[in-house]
């Protein structure tokens, strides 16, 4: 899945990229929130991390820019303004969970990832399909036998995101914009090798073809 991460610290910003990298996240960052509210227009993300105090336009003026916009992405507003009517307001405005500064990754993991489940519909944490089971603390698949399979950090991506869809055609492209970060290769030949590598772990029967359209991942094999 794809996160914008909008934080004008840019060692902070650059800490949490590498930590919700390294859980399997592709993550844009921006520093301002004149670029955050173009990017976030422009570009489609499965969830937004917005910092308050930006440079340029505040946090707040940018998050009701998106809402007003008809902009339904999950935002987590994570910022040093911890007193209540400060949350109240953030809420108000169109913001669906807030973590104040300081804290600890794990906590910002975890409603992270309430937030997604949320958006996609899921009510548990464990993301269990078709005799699936996609452990997303090893980035593993695991089959009903009991035996895992290893997955690379992108396979992991694109795995995740059909799981969260399943029996929904998705497009070449909608699958590139949420598996990629901005800067990555979204070539569509790219893409056809990683679906081949998935099928080849987990079952060519798993992840149908829809010429013209998409992909399907089947709920039932």
């Amino acid at each position: 899945m794809r996160l914008l991460l909008v934080e004008d610290d840019t060692e902070l910003a650059a800490g949490i990229a590498a930590d919700l990298r390294r859980e399997g996240f592709a993550v844009d960052v921006v520093s301002n929130g004149i670029d955050a509210e173009y990017l976030g227009r422009e570009q489609i993300f499965d969830a937004v991390i917005l910092d308050l105090g930006l440079p340029g336009k505040p946090g707040l003026e940018v998050l009701k820019a998106w809402r007003d916009a008809g902009l339904p992405t999950p935002v987590l507003i994570l910022t040093a303004r911890d007193a209540w009517s400060e949350r109240v307001l953030g809420l108000r405005s169109g913001a669906d969970d807030y973590l104040g500064k300081p804290f600890h990754f794990e906590e910002l993991l975890a409603r992270l990832q309430s937030l997604l489940r949320r958006s996609t519909g899921r009510a548990s944490a464990e993301l269990l399909v078709g005799g699936l089971r996609l452990d997303e603390e090893r980035q593993r698949v695991c089959r009903e036998d009991g035996v895992e399979i290893e997955l690379t950090g992108t396979e992991f991506r694109l795995l995740r995101y059909l799981m969260t869809h399943t029996d929904r055609v998705l497009s070449k492209s909608r699958l590139t914009e949420h598996v990629y970060e901005g800067d990555q290769d979204r070539d569509s030949n790219v893409l056809e090798v990683y679906i081949r590598r998935l099928r080849d772990k987990i079952g060519r029967e798993r992840i149908e073809t829809r010429r013209g359209q998409g992909y399907l991942y089947r709920s039932k094999s």
